[in-house]
C-alpha cells in the first residue's frame, strides 16, 4: 500500500529579510513529498512539468522513494513558476510573479500501478483538477487529505464545496478557515467546515501552531520556538507530508494518532523554514527527527497537581 501525492512541482524564487535567492526546486507536491519520504518509503507522485525541469531534482526524488511514473514532463514548455517577497514578520508576502505554464493545462493521469493508493495527498490545486484525481481511484483510499487556498473559494467556491463531500480531512490556515465559514470564531468556523463534508479539519496557524478538529473533539499543538527562521516557503506542505507520511507508516487513522501525526507534522515544518526552498529537508538524518519530536513533547510535557 502507497502514499499517493498530487501536486506542483515547480521553481520559486524567495526574497526574506534574510537574502534572496535565484530560481529554485519548490512546489506543494515537492514539499510534501520530501517530508513524508522520512516516515513511509512507498510514495507516488503526480504532477507535471516543462523540459526546463531539471534531472538531478528528479534523481533527489528518486533517492527520498518518491516514484515519478506520474510526473509529466510537458516537451518544448517550461514548468510552473513562482516568486515572492516575505515582509519583517514572515507571516505576509508579496506574490512578484506567478507563470502557469504547463500548470494551465494540467490534466492529472493516475498510472495503474498507483491504484494501490491507501492514503491519498492533494496539494493545493484547482478543486476540479482534485476531484478529477478521486474520480479515478478504481478503490476509494483509507484516508484522503486535501489542502486548499482562498483563492479557490473566490473563484471556484461551488466545486470546492462539491470536493469537500469527497474527502476525509481538509488542512487550511486560519483567514482560509474564517472564509470558508464566514466566521471569525475558529470553533465556530470549524463546526460549519465540518459539516460540508470532511470528517477532520486541520487549521494551521503558522508560528503559532496547529488546530485539530472533529465533531466531539479539539486538539492544539504549539510551533516549536526557532532561533532562525529564514524562508517559510513550503512550511505548510510539510506539515502535511510529515502528518499523512506517519499516518501511512501507521496504517491508524484515529483522532488520537492523528495527534501524533500533528506533531511529527509540526517537526517537519519546522525543518523547512531553517533554510531556503527544500534545503533543509533534503538529507535530514533520523535521528534529528527524532530529537525534534522529542523537543515538541517537552514543550507541552508538564505535570501539575490539583490536590
Amino acid at each position: 500500500m502507497s502514499l499517493l501525492v498530487v501536486g506542483t512541482v515547480a521553481f520559486d524564487a524567495i526574497e526574506t529579510p534574510f537574502g534572496k535567492t535565484d530560481k529554485i526546486i519548490g512546489g506543494a507536491a515537492t514539499y510534501i513529498s520530501l517530508a513524508a519520504s522520512y516516515f513511509t518509503k512507498k510514495i507516488n507522485l503526480i504532477s507535471v512539468v516543462g523540459n526546463d525541469f531539471p534531472v538531478e531534482a528528479i534523481d533527489m526524488m528518486h533517492k527520498h522513494h518518491v516514484d515519478t511514473d506520474g510526473l509529466q514532463i510537458k516537451r518544448g514548455e517550461k514548468s510552473f513558476f513562482w516568486s515572492g517577497r516575505y515582509h519583517t514578520d514572515m507571516n505576509t508576502r508579496d506574490t512578484l510573479a506567478t507563470e502557469l505554464n504547463v500548470l494551465a493545462a494540467f490534466d492529472p493521469v493516475v498510472p495503474e500501478s498507483y491504484q494501490d493508493c491507501e492514503f491519498l495527498m492533494l496539494g493545493n490545486l484547482t478543486p476540479a483538477v482534485q476531484q478529477k484525481v478521486i474520480l479515478q481511484m478504481t478503490r476509494r483510499p483509507k484516508l484522503i487529505v486535501l489542502d486548499t487556498m482562498n483563492f479557490w473559494m473566490d473563484s471556484a467556491l461551488d466545486e470546492l464545496l462539491k470536493t469537500l463531500k469527497m474527502i476525509d480531512v481538509l488542512a487550511v490556515n486560519d483567514e482560509e478557515a474564517r472564509q470558508l465559514a464566514n466566521e471569525y470564531s475558529l470553533v465556530k468556523a470549524a463546526h460549519k467546515i465540518l459539516a460540508m463534508g470532511p470528517k477532520i479539519l486541520i487549521i494551521k496557524k503558522g508560528e503559532h501552531g496547529a488546530l485539530m478538529f472533529n465533531k466531539n473533539q479539539v486538539f492544539f499543538a504549539p510551533a516549536l520556538p526557532l532561533e532562525d527562521v529564514f524562508d517559510p516557503t513550503g512550511a505548510g506542505d510539510s506539515f502535511a507530508g510529515g502528518f499523512i507520511g506517519y499516518l501511512a507508516a501507521t496504517k491508524d487513522i484515529s483522532f488520537n494518532n492523528m495527534k501524533r501525526a500533528i506533531i511529527f507534522g509540526s517537526a517537519m515544518a519546522s525543518f523547512c523554514v531553517e533554510k531556503f526552498g527544500t534545503e533543509r529537508l533534503i538529507g535530514l538524518k533520523k535521528e534529528e527527527v527524532k530529537k525534534r519530536v522529542q523537543e515538541f513533547v517537552e514543550l507541552v510535557q508538564f505535570e501539575i497537581d490539583l490536590g
